[in-house]
């Protein structure tokens, strides 16, 4: 059995937020490269950056930087603030609406979950769900558009 200790799982759990949101990253020799986070892995936290914008101005449509390359990765955009959007959620299915802030978590009825990535469910409140979350993302995207 191993044993992976706590901090290093919310490390991991905040690396993998970053997927699919606008980073920059600055490489041990100075050099900085903004794009969006595709992937990464852990063993050496290579990562994978889409439409990544070089230090010259170039775009890269796919960049891969190796982990011990890497002094800094830092978020270039606020993560969607997903309390606000549990309490817009609530209005419209009042005390079916659950949110657990440590894990970015909204459910409603028990059985629709919504994180930043999307609406999991189906049938006819998850489609409403969907409706609520998307139309919520638009409005946070245009409110925090730099």
């Amino acid at each position: 059995m191993s044993f992976v200790d706590a901090a290093f799982r919310r490390f991991n759990a905040e690396l993998s937020s970053l997927l699919d949101k606008h980073i920059t990253v600055r490489t041990v020799s100075g050099q900085v490269f903004d794009g969006t986070l595709l992937g990464y892995e852990t063993s050496r936290y290579s990562i994978v950056l889409k439409d990544a914008r070089g230090p010259s101005g170039d775009i890269y449509p796919r960049l891969i930087i190796y982990g011990h390359s890497i002094a800094e990765i830092m978020l270039t955009e606020p993560p969607l603030d997903m309390e606000e959007l549990a309490k817009r959620l609530e209005e419209v299915f009042p005390k079916m609406v659950k949110f657990m802030p440590d894990a970015r978590v909204i459910t409603i009825m028990d059985r629709i979950r919504v994180t930043e990535k999307g609406v999991e469910g189906t049938g006819p409140v998850a489609e409403r769900v969907k409706v609520i979350y998307e139309r919520f993302v638009e409005e946070w995207r245009s409110r925090h558009r730099t």
